[in-house]
């Protein structure tokens, strides 16, 4: 429907059952396949549809019963991870959701301004859409303010223009919207005047210890030999830093903050190095030293006017660094909140070991559907309302905990069951054709039209082929008896009749029985017609862990612990609507599970389906029911 026709039907939700019935079923094949009712995110027409329905007791109770699935769906997705749709309390609904969103956060009434700040060094992993959601939660929801995005490129070596248009497509994929884009490069020369302060205080030093001894200093409180030098030498050697001569490339600039504190983040950290070997992508060749995270982070955000700063909780033992350069800079303050990070067991989430699995081609890139990338998880299946709903009830607790990748994938599961459409599969190794007898046997080729979901006729029908003679699995075969009665699904029960005592079987009769209870048969098996159309191939692909170690030390070679055996895949022939699919569409084959389509038949370019020819490539996607 267009935008002035679900104007219209919004206004025509708050009578009598039986006057907005019609309406309703609109509205429920309208949201086949959708999470919004416009676009990727909420809108105005999804918040005034929304508490029509919440106010309309009629309406309401029909929901609750399930009598419209894709309206229920919608409604109950609306209503858990947009908790500002309703009026009670600002986070009222959060706390429904499953997670306690009440932080008592200082100076909420001054305005909230937040921030997500992600390296453009890799794609954004899950542990930073939590980061982002919460980010983008708080700012825009509990407390009507901004959430801005920030690039934070101070390190050439590793980021990209690639990195950085992919973290924004993301970020809009799931519905993130930030007020403003703006890049930690957009003030290198405000955070070189900041710099160039810190040292005519004599808060910081040029340094040329090399790595390996500054670090073991540093480890045992000991000062570096450069810690007293004077302002103006400091002053000469940042300027030769600046140039990228020869005397400035061996120098960085550290904090003169502490050389024992217990702390060891306050031991004078480094807050400038030199690299003149890599071009900075939106700077080029301007700059030949660049800002670290920890001295550009809170100078940057006090100035851009960040109130309120969310990160994990590996970063708490910096929080008095970032105060630090907050006071003696005599900067603006900024409140900070620190949540625990997403884990998952033989799961890792460092991008820098990600990107590794990239470089060295253990995995197909930073979309493979075994990374933990937002693209990653994404293209194994996972909806975006799923995983939005799935981080949200989260929440931002402190409590760091190792979670199983169950519920991650049974949130999806329940998000795309009732929407999805089924269809059939058999592997293509030893198929066995069976000969159907009976008065009920068809004599012919007879096409129908079934639904595509048993439970919801909104999906659409499809065509059903019978014939006969069909097609069923190797595997179901070797398991039947003669004249066991066994269920043909989507068709009735029929009796096995004629059974070779052969290894594989190639044929077998059966002896129709449709009028017969399929409820007393213990099998019931998946066919195909063996005639009336061409069977369309498939490629199913089933993958596991990246690793075999539940959890990683931060010292653990992540070499030692790969799994060498990640993925499998199987050939297949389907029925003839799946080579009607598409990229990313979603499927439940009948008695194998859920699936993505990678490639649909005519996805594949000039060329690059190699000897098999075009097929359609199906990825599975785990329900929960297994740790995958």
């Amino acid at each position: 429907m267009k935008h002035a026709e679900l104007e219209t039907l919004a206004s025509k939700l708050s009578g009598d059952f039986r006057s907005i019935e019609p309406h309703l079923r609109d509205l429920d094949k309208h949201l086949t396949l959708r999470t919004y009712l416009e676009g990727y995110g909420l809108t105005d027409l999804d918040k005034q549809v929304w508490q029509t329905l919440k106010a309309n007791k009629a309406a309401l109770g029909f929901i609750r019963r399930n009598g419209l699935p894709n309206v229920t769906r919608w409604f109950t997705f609306v209503e858990q991870s947009h908790p500002e749709i309703q009026e009670d309390t600002k986070t009222g609904e959060a706390k429904k959701a499953g997670a306690n969103y009440n932080l008592a956060l200082q100076d909420t009434d001054k305005g909230v301004v937040t921030r997500f700040l992600p390296e453009p060094s890799g794609y954004l992993h899950i542990g930073h859409a939590k980061a982002a959601l919460l980010s983008d939660y708080f700012g825009h929801v509990a407390y009507k303010g901004q959430m801005r995005l920030r690039l934070d490129d101070t390190n050439p070596a590793k980021e990209s223009e690639e990195f950085q248009d992919a973290i924004v497509e993301d970020l809009a994929l799931m519905g993130i919207k930030a007020d403003t884009l703006t890049y930690t490069s957009d003030y290198f020369d405000y955070l070189y005047d900041m710099c160039k302060k810190l040292i005519s205080m004599g808060k910081a030093y040029a340094d040329d210890t090399d790595q390996e001894t500054m670090r073991a200093q540093r480890m045992d409180g000991i000062p570096s030999k450069h810690r007293d030098r004077s302002v103006e030498e400091n002053l000469r050697i940042f300027e030769e830093m600046k140039k990228g001569s020869p005397e400035g490339l061996t120098h960085c600039i550290r904090a003169k903050i502490s050389f024992d504190d217990p702390n060891k983040a306050m031991r004078d950290p480094v807050i400038y190095r030199c690299n003149v070997n890599d071009a900075h992508h939106r700077t080029g060749r301007k700059w030949n030293m660049y800002p670290m995270y920890d001295f550009a982070c809170p100078v940057v955000d006090s100035h851009e006017g960040v109130t309120h700063a969310l990160r994990s909780t590996e970063y708490t033992d910096r929080n008095p660094q970032y105060q630090w350069f907050l006071d003696t800079l005599g900067l603006r303050q900024v409140h900070m909140w620190d949540f625990a990070r997403m884990n998952f067991i033989r799961t890792f989430l460092s991008k820098r070991k990600l990107a590794k699995l990239v470089d060295t081609g253990k995995v197909w890139g930073w979309d493979d559907p075994r990374m933990p990338t937002v693209r990653g998880v994404r293209r194994r299946g996972m909806s975006v309302a799923a995983l939005r709903d799935f981080i949200i009830r989260q929440g931002p607790s402190r409590n760091v905990v190792v979670m199983d990748w169950t519920s991650f994938w049974n949130a999806n599961k329940k998000e795309i069951d009732p929407v999805v459409p089924r269809h059939t599969a058999l592997l293509q190794k030893d198929m066995v054709k069976a000969k159907l007898t009976g008065a009920e046997a068809p004599t012919g080729v007879v096409v129908e039209q079934r639904p595509k979901h048993p439970k919801n006729p909104s999906v659409g029908t499809k065509d059903v082929v019978f014939s006969p003679e069909i097609y069923i699995d190797q595997a179901d075969a070797k398991s039947f008896k003669v004249n066991e009665e066994v269920t043909l699904m989507g068709w009735g029960n029929g009796f096995v009749r004629e059974l070779p005592a052969e290894d594989p079987i190639k044929s077998m009769t059966v002896e129709l029985n449709l009028k017969g209870d399929f409820k007393a048969t213990d099998k019931k098996i998946t066919w195909l017609s063996a005639q009336g159309f061409e069977l369309v191939p498939a490629e199913l692909w089933d993958f596991d862990y990246l690793i075999t170690k539940d959890k990683l030390e931060e010292d653990d070679n992540v070499e030692d612990f790969l799994n060498p055996d990640t993925s499998s895949v199987e050939d297949a022939w389907c029925d003839a609507g799946v080579g009607k699919l598409k990229a990313d569409d979603i499927i439940q084959l009948e008695r194998r599970g859920f699936y993505r389509v990678d490639k649909g038949m005519n996805d594949w370019k000039p060329g690059e389906a190699g000897l098999k020819g075009p097929r359609v490539v199906l990825f599975n996607i785990p329900t929960g029911k297994a740790s995958k």
